[in-house]
């Protein structure tokens, strides 16, 4: 759904070819080389995209990292195929149910916008819809694809104005045999004109009629039901109209349709709330129609279902309603509440879809989950099995909470944006659901089975030494849903052995039809069989092949893992047989193989050192190991961080070295008193940076030498200060020269002199021993007129009396000084 012309632009700029694609015959499951149709783009770059999630032994399909607006259609003719697209222009397709493959339709010369849509006729041509912007022109597009959506047809215009955005479309396609078989409807929202639009097409979604109009505000949806005995014979067209949802009908093939008629009210009386609204104060949505007929032969043949959202009465915020009509769309009943919880927390976001069996299958989001009804959010879904009259136990799809305020992208005034619908689509006794999911903290897309088997297998692995068997449990556990049907199961190897055999039999029987329930299935291994590991995937299926869920074991035959690694994963190395590894990494050997593994010590990296310290089975730092059982194996290293001591002057020791974490080691100064660069420098301190580092309380100097200890690397700055250096004592100019009496007097290691200056000059003080030698030159600079003092340390002289002299321009004077220590 746009809420702006420019919500989102995709662009897809694809290479084409002429290399040939595959057309899949599903009577033979074989696949055979054909030459494409004409006008077809074979652009196909296909890669295999999906994911199993299992959680409690049920799936989800992860397909990729989309914006959301998703919907799902299913073959006709091959239940197995069915294929899906977000708003990405990212489009999924799979031929077996489980495995999904990503590929991106191009549509040469049509800005896509999204809000894609899909279907497939009766002959298993799939159709895909766009809208498009082209300047000022607003239209649809379609692509279409007869080999399972594998490869796609160059774009058809389906409908195009200047007057306005064209959203929110939808498409379908008659399924039957009747009178319209394979006709392709239309239908949209047109902004700049009287409202709704919907068009159809009899040769494929070649070329389109002229587009009907309808009155309407926004949501259009469309569906193809009976008309009593004549297949295809309803073509219904649904729409938000203000507070109502609104029905049309043609008998037709969608030439003319019948005066409008409600279906549902959106809203509850008296609560001024049409159109979008927000739930959770936060993420935007909708009450649009979502529709469904039953095109079976049961008793609700003919029936019409629409399902949406609204505010019912009292404290309750948003649930999930269906309305049907027993008589093609004339009359419609009171809806039916879907969701069962009997809280006030949201539900939203219906779809819609119904089996040949007549059975009527809906998935929404529940918040139900979170008794605050604040955020954390699950996909539930519910099955009727009596025409739509009350709907079963809820279950949840997706198998893990998400927060969708996470995922969902934010929109003028702080609402945040999660698309105006999802998808489902009915298999027979099963249905695929595909939805927008945020448990990643991403614009996730998934898919998933409702109703639907858990399965598991156990154990994961089994060796299979010489001639020898195994026993693996193939398990149901639980189900979701009214799921009803047997389930299948089969076994296969990925690869063959080159020598021997492996053989798989399931004991008894390979079918479960109660639940829960499980089958055991028997290896057994000829006693020559080539070393190595051999995956056995477990397939379960339902009827038609569907729901379908894979497992996948190992079979070590002659052979044994060793899992190998240490305890600073990803840093720390270690070697097997010369082939350096850093992180944990599961190997396979035959047995009785003599393997060869080392630690490698020291590592350094950065500031951080490792050092070895022993392996598990207690081996020396390179050790031979013989493999005979399955083994786990870890190399154990300590770590050790660098201290980084810094000094202007140098003269410091302990510092640029590794040291064992919350070991004590000390540094320091080895001077306190340091003569660079013809100057005297006094030690004052430390000044640490890093976690743990240490800094001295003042500037006394006195911690020349420090015992520490650490637990990241640190940094010591040594600081110091300049011996001759003259500092002013007060502004006062006085007004004869003076030398004042050191103080402290005496000392111990410093002291300060003072003295007064009346004219500029060069000031030189002189320090002399008792016996009138020079000990060292304590100043020696220019200075103006004024007080200065100066400190001057005696850290490197011995005990005694000494005299220090002053000498400026026409000015000198001697002074007593008397160091004790």
């Amino acid at each position: 759904m746009k809420s702006f012309t420019t919500l989102i632009t995709v662009l897809v700029v694809l290479f084409y070819s002429n290399i040939a694609y595959s057309q899949y015959s599903n009577d033979e499951n074989m696949i055979s080389v054909v030459t494409p149709p004409p006008g077809y783009n074979v652009n196909h770059q296909a890669q295999p995209f999906s994911t199993i999630i299992t959680v409690d032994g049920f799936d989800n399909i992860y397909l990729g990292t989309d914006f959301g607006e998703p919907y799902i259609a299913t073959n006709p003719r091959d239940p197995l195929n069915s294929f899906c697209a977000f708003n990405t222009n990212n489009l999924y397709y799979t031929l077996d149910g489980v495995n999904w493959t990503k590929h991106n339709p191009s549509f040469p010369g049509f800005g896509i916008l999204g809000d894609p849509v899909m279907c497939y006729d009766s002959l298993g041509t799939a159709y895909y819809v766009q809208l498009y912007q082209n300047g000022g022109t607003y239209g649809v597009t379609v692509v279409k694809s007869t080999n399972n959506a594998a490869d796609w047809s160059q774009p058809y215009n389906v409908a195009s104005t200047n007057a306005g955005l064209s959203d929110k479309e939808w498409v379908t396609a008659d399924q039957t045999g009747g009178p319209y078989a394979n006709n392709v409807y239309v239908g949209w929202r047109q902004f700049g004109s009287s409202g709704m639009r919907f068009v159809r097409s009899t040769d494929h979604g070649v070329t389109w009629s002229s587009p009907l109009t309808f009155s309407g505000s926004q949501g259009a949806y469309v569906s193809v039901g009976p008309n009593g005995s004549i297949q295809g014979g309803s073509v219904y067209f649904a729409c938000l109209n203000g507070n109502y949802i609104a029905v049309n009908r043609s008998t037709d093939g969608g030439v003319t349709f019948s005066t409008q008629v409600v279906a549902a009210t959106t809203v509850a009386p008296g609560i001024a709330c049409a159109g979008r609204r927000t739930v959770k104060n936060c993420i935007r949505m909708d009450a649009f129609p979502r529709m469904a007929a039953d095109n079976g032969y049961t008793s609700t043949r003919g029936n019409v279902y629409v399902a949406y959202c609204s505010n019912p009465t009292g404290p309750d915020n948003c649930d999930v309603y269906v309305a049907r009509s027993t008589n093609y769309g004339v009359n419609w009943s009171t809806p039916v509440r879907v969701n069962d919880d009997n809280t006030t927390t949201d539900q939203w976001m219906p779809s819609i879809s119904v089996d040949r069996n007549g059975k009527v299958y809906v998935c929404w989001y529940d918040s139900r989950i979170d008794p605050g009804n604040n955020i954390m959010t699950l996909l539930y879904g519910a099955v009727s099995t009596d025409g739509g009259q009350t709907f079963g136990t809820n279950y949840p799809i997706s198998n893990e909470p998400f927060n969708p305020n996470n995922m969902a992208v934010g929109q003028p005034g702080g609402e945040k944006y999660m698309g105006d619908y999802i998808g489902i689509s009915a298999i027979g006794n099963t249905s695929y659901s595909v939805w927008m999911d945020g448990r990643n903290n991403s614009l996730g897309s998934y898919v998933g089975f409702f109703p639907d088997y858990a399965l598991t297998v156990s154990p994961s692995f089994e060796n299979l030494i010489n001639a020898d068997t195994a026993y693996f449990t193939v398990k149901v556990p639980a189900i979701k849903g009214p799921y009803t049907s047997a389930t299948k199961f089969t076994a296969s190897l990925d690869t063959l052995p080159s020598q021997g055999t492996i053989n798989i039999t399931f004991l008894n029987r390979d079918s479960l039809t109660s639940y829960p329930d499980s089958l055991t299935l028997r290896v057994i291994s000829s006693a020559n069989v080539t070393p190595g590991r051999y995956k056995m995937k477990i397939k379960g299926m339902g009827d038609n092949g569907l729901p379908v869920h894979e497992r996948t074991v190992d079979i070590l035959a002659n052979s044994f893992y060793v899992d190998m690694g240490t305890n600073r994963n990803g840093t720390a190395q270690y070697k097997v047989n010369g082939v350096t590894y850093n992180d944990q990494h599961q190997f396979i050997f035959a047995s009785n193989s003599v393997v060869t593994v080392q630690a490698v010590s020291p590592i350094t990296s950065g500031a951080y050192r490792y050092i070895y310290t022993h392996w598990s089975d207690n081996g020396d730092t390179t050790h031979n190991i013989t493999v005979s059982d399955n083994m786990n194996l870890k190399a154990f290293f300590k770590v050790q961080y660098k201290l980084l001591v810094t000094s202007a002057v140098g003269n410091t020791f302990g510092g640029n070295e590794f040291y064992d974490s919350a070991s004590a080691f000390t540094f320091g100064v080895l001077s306190r008193i340091v003569t660079y660069n013809n100057q005297d420098y006094y030690f004052h301190g430390w000044t640490g940076t890093g976690t743990g580092s240490y800094t001295s309380p003042d500037s006394s100097g006195s911690d020349s030498a420090v015992t520490w200890s650490m637990s990241t690397p640190i940094l010591e700055n040594a600081r110091w200060s300049n011996l001759i250096g003259i500092e002013p004592n007060g502004t006062e100019i006085p007004l004869v020269y003076k030398l004042y009496q050191n103080y402290p007097n005496p000392f111990n290691p410093s002291t300060t002199i003072s003295f007064d200056l009346i004219k500029p000059g060069n000031v030189k003080i002189v320090l002399y021993d008792i016996l009138g030698r020079e000990v060292r030159t304590i100043v020696n600079e220019h200075a103006e007129p004024g007080r200065f003092k100066v400190i001057f340390t005696a850290d490197n002289l011995a005990s005694g009396l000494y005299f220090y002299r002053i000498t400026s321009n026409e000015f000198t004077d001697v002074k007593k000084l008397l160091i004790l220590k």
